[in-house]
């Protein structure tokens, strides 16, 4: 099949790109790895497609001696090939290595998959399990929005329509912290049927077990989590 007509603009900044999702009936197309296919389908039939892919300002980082603030149009490729900080020392780049095939990283963005929020993608499990955080920006400004309340259902976040992610916060795991990812899919490549993530920093006390890939939001293991706490 083939995508249903639609308008085409290229943001060349954030501001551009919000002020073209405020006109309404408007999706926004970052790496395409997921919207693609349903443009393609017909599954989505947006009036406009807001393309932020050179849109400046969406691959910054940002860092302090707590978070380190990535910008959304970071790709997954760039984050398995250390191009950009991980600061859990190594799981962002483990998660990033295991998304898909290399085709499909070196165009997918971290923003892009966190703003689809399908349940079984690795990114919405690994950055609530890591307490971290999306930042958006819309008509009223910017908002932080922590990762455990942005994902609000299977495909449903708590952007607004004329909203666009553009940060993604991530904390910083101590020199002793420690973490285990697991995925089950049925092969390399696929969306997964399962994942656990676990994570615990002596340092600071944090503490977190989860299961995600769960038709919803990921399902924090309180506890799971407890003992280590």
């Amino acid at each position: 099949m083939k995508a249903a007509a639609f308008d085409y603009v290229q943001a060349r900044s954030i501001a551009e790109a919000v002020a073209a999702l405020a006109a309404g009936d408007a999706r926004v197309l970052a790496g395409g790895q997921s919207l693609g296919p349903m443009l393609n389908l017909r599954l989505a039939r947006p009036g406009r497609l807001v393309d932020v892919k050179r849109a400046a300002g969406l691959r910054e980082v940002a860092a302090d001696d707590a978070v380190v603030s990535l910008g959304a149009g970071w790709t997954h490729a760039e984050i398995e090939d250390g191009t950009v900080e991980d600061p859990t020392r190594g799981l962002l780049r483990q998660v990033a290595h295991g998304i898909a095939y290399r085709a499909v990283r070196n165009r997918g963005t971290l923003g892009g998959s966190l703003a689809h929020a399908d349940p079984a993608a690795d990114w919405v499990s690994t950055i609530v399990a890591l307490g971290g955080a999306v930042v958006a920006e819309g008509p009223g400004g910017r908002r932080r929005i922590a990762a455990e309340g942005f994902i609000r259902g299977a495909f449903a976040t708590a952007l607004g329509p004329q909203e666009l992610l553009v940060a993604v916060e991530v904390p910083r795991l101590g020199p002793g912290a420690r973490w285990g990812y697991h995925k089950l899919c049925r092969k390399t490549g696929e969306f997964a049927k399962a994942i656990g993530v676990a994570v615990l920093d002596p340092r600071t006390g944090f503490a977190r077990v989860l299961a995600g890939a769960v038709e919803g939001p990921p399902v924090l293991l309180a506890d799971a989590a407890a003992p280590a706490s």
